[in-house]
């Protein structure tokens, strides 16, 4: 059976009874939700106070003047700039206007990319730009389904040696991201599926989000508590 064959069974099922294409339409999609909800509720167990520790650095990093650099390849590139008009145009929430914080997606200026991609290689693309543009202090976020992007890489290499707060999300083992070891916050997605690991993955970003949202909130709080 091939992957795409896996994926969607009714495709390649040869009948034309369309009732019995819907049944199996409807116990694919009942199926994926199950995948979905399952891996959700796994990363919560696991990862659930640590994630609530890298939003508490996150909002410590932003009241101290930080921004945010998103970065990725292929679909995490989109989910890369994403996180950036998240945190950037964050709008309402709980009923009350968020914090827009300064975010920007490595993977959104395409003659930036090209260059860096044509005069030296891909490898470097998101790690020149931290070079350029970054400081200590500011949060250097990369997210790859399997771990190994060599230019995420170099990016989290470089934003070590800048002093960045790093934050990696990856999914399988954790590839070479696991390996080196120097990633502040690493949040790992345990599945094989390239599809449920990118759905995990906008779960835990929206999560850091919210946390961080919260946690700025009660730095607020408390400041105007301490000039009473």
């Amino acid at each position: 059976m091939s992957d795409i064959e896996a994926l969607y069974p009714f495709l390649y099922s040869g009948s034309t009874d369309l009732d019995a294409v819907m049944t199996s339409v409807r116990q694919s999609t009942v199926e994926k939700v199950d995948e979905i909800v399952t891996l959700r509720r796994t990363v919560l167990e696991r990862d659930g106070e640590r994630i609530a520790a890298c939003a508490e650095a996150m909002a410590e990093a932003f009241a101290a003047g930080a921004r945010l650099f998103a970065f990725g390849n292929g679909g995490s590139s989109t989910d890369a700039q994403d996180v950036a008009t998240l945190f950037m145009n964050p709008g309402h929430m709980n009923g009350g206007a968020a914090h827009p914080l300064p975010a920007f997606a490595l993977t959104a200026d395409i003659a930036v990319v090209t260059a860096l991609a044509n005069d030296i290689g891909f490898e470097v693309v998101f790690a020149r730009q931290l070079a350029a543009s970054a400081f200590a202090g500011d949060i250097a976020l990369g997210l790859s389904t399997s771990g190994n992007s060599r230019n995420l890489i170099a990016a989290f290499e470089e934003a070590e040696r800048r002093g960045m707060l790093t934050v990696g999300l990856a999914g399988y083992g954790g590839g070479q991201m696991a390996e080196l070891g120097t990633i502040d916050h690493l949040f790992v997605v345990p599945a094989a599926s390239v599809h449920r690991i990118q759905e995990a993955q906008t779960t835990v970003y929206h999560a850091l989000w919210e946390l961080t949202q919260q946690a700025l909130t009660r730095m607020e709080a408390g400041d105007g508590d301490d000039g009473a």
